[in-house]
């Protein structure tokens, strides 16, 4: 037998096929983390001016002067509605200018993101020491002194997703790829729901009780823990049920790939360039982290968005699993090849 023959028989086409997808799939993998991430800067970040009338009109639209836009001012009319507007998840910060004085107040919450507020905090820093003028800080919703960088919320979302895939890869490798029937279909989804609701209760008392993470609502975590875990492993049910073995290297392109850079994790949205900052809030790592965040720090104000984005994952996945499975012709008749999602 020549060499080229046993490469053929040790690598068939399909393997080929597979290990080409698997190199673009770290390509890819290498060119959206270091992309989104390595030089982070505010863009448009939303942010109030709180200032007497006769000076307002003119900071807000010296703020959107700056180099580079990394503001995108408004006036608002007091100090109460600024502070209502970060609860509310509105705007990241404001600057509150005290005509009779030298020294200003900053608004920011560092539960949205440390790296966010710093970051306001040294560019308002030069921007008033310009105009001999100097200004003080105030944490409107601060991250807890046991979330570094802001990070937990992040990785609690991240480790729910990696579950969720990996729950439905290992549903589909132990007994083939696509569902070969209604009952298994269905089978599969409630295994996968109640793992959802064990990983989503697991995630939250680790982060809550166990460690001191993250404040706020144990149940309430549970319940966005438990809807991002559906969320991805419904996901990844259906596109295995769609592409077969090929469909779990998709769930990884989406929620790995694409979805845990545009999180606004690491650096929050507004730092991130404007291709991840506009699919993040899609994506369910996106979706998860603004609303853990939110649950922590923000009083669970403006969750209902990002919410919704999950539950269209959840029920997406669901709906082309079952109708998938529906429209197969003759299950029985596949070879087992097929069934373990690899052709001949």
């Amino acid at each position: 037998m020549t060499f080229a023959d046993e490469l053929k028989s040790a690598v068939t086409p399909r393997a080929a096929l597979l290990v080409v997808g698997v190199l673009a799939l770290q390509l890819l993998f290498i060119t959206s983390y270091v992309g989104a991430l390595h030089h982070p800067q505010p863009r448009d970040v939303p942010f109030g001016v709180v200032a007497p009338q006769q000076v307002s009109a003119q900071l807000v639209g010296r703020l959107e002067r700056l180099p580079g836009e990394p503001l995108a001012p408004r006036t608002v009319t007091d100090e109460a509605a600024a502070r209502e507007q970060i609860l509310n998840r509105d705007i990241d910060g404001a600057l509150l200018v005290d005509p009779a004085g030298t020294t200003d107040t900053l608004l920011v919450a560092s539960g949205g993101g440390t790296v966010l507020s710093s970051t306001l905090q040294g560019l308002f820093t030069r921007i008033e020491a310009a105009d001999g003028r100097t200004v003080r800080t105030v944490d409107v919703a601060p991250a807890s002194a046991e979330d570094f960088d802001g990070l937990s919320a992040f990785y609690l979302v991240v480790g729910w997703c990696v579950g969720g895939y990996i729950c439905a890869a290992i549903l589909a490798i132990s007994a083939g790829s696509r569902p070969a029937d209604m009952p298994r279909a269905f089978i599969r989804l409630a295994t996968l729901a109640v793992y959802s609701a064990l990983g989503g209760l697991g995630g939250a008392v680790i982060v809550g009780p166990v460690l001191g993470a993250l404040p706020g609502s144990v149940v309430a975590l549970w319940g966005l823990g438990t809807l991002v875990v559906f969320a991805v492993g419904a996901a990844t049910l259906a596109l295995q049920s769609v592409f077969g073995i090929v469909g779990i290297g998709l769930a990884i392109l989406l929620i790995v790939v694409a979805g845990n850079p545009s999180a606004g994790g690491a650096f929050p949205l507004p730092m991130l360039p404007p291709f991840w900052n506009a699919i993040g809030p899609a994506l369910p790592p996106g979706a998860g982290t603004w609303v853990a965040r939110s649950l922590a720090y923000f009083e669970g104000n403006s969750v209902t968005g990002p919410l919704l984005v999950l539950s269209a994952w959840a029920v997406a996945g669901t709906a082309i699993t079952l109708v998938t499975t529906s429209l197969k012709r003759n299950p029985a008749a596949e070879p087992l090849a097929d069934e373990m999602g690899v052709k001949p």
